[in-house]
């Protein structure tokens, strides 16, 4: 999957997530992805809107860092993020109690 269909997925489940689960929420994730299809996203979350921007952010509350492939299967519903997290996919750095907020904001 090329970056840029994962960022098309990313907007896609951003879309399809439930504005309630996101309200009281305001934070920037940022994901960095490593690998042939890697490449940098953020998702801004404000209050029950979730909008996924394509490039850096300049200061992101909480980064993830993985590996393209494994974004995919996450969002694919294949691998889950706490299972990466331990196997060591899946590196996060800043508020990591936020970082735990994210699946329940984009499911």
């Amino acid at each position: 999957m090329a970056f840029a269909d994962i960022v098309k997925a990313a907007r896609d489940k951003a879309a399809a997530a439930d504005p309630a689960k996101s309200k009281g929420v305001n934070a920037v994730f940022q994901f960095e992805l490593s690998g042939d299809d890697g490449g940098t996203f953020h998702l801004k979350v404000a209050d029950g809107s979730v909008e996924v921007i394509e490039g850096a952010h300049d200061n992101p509350n909480v980064t993830l860092l993985m590996s393209a492939e494994d974004c995919q299967s996450m969002m694919e519903g294949k691998l889950n993020s706490t299972s990466a997290f331990m196997a060591g996919k899946l590196k996060i750095k800043g508020d990591m109690a936020l970082a735990m907020k994210l699946q329940a904001v984009v499911g």
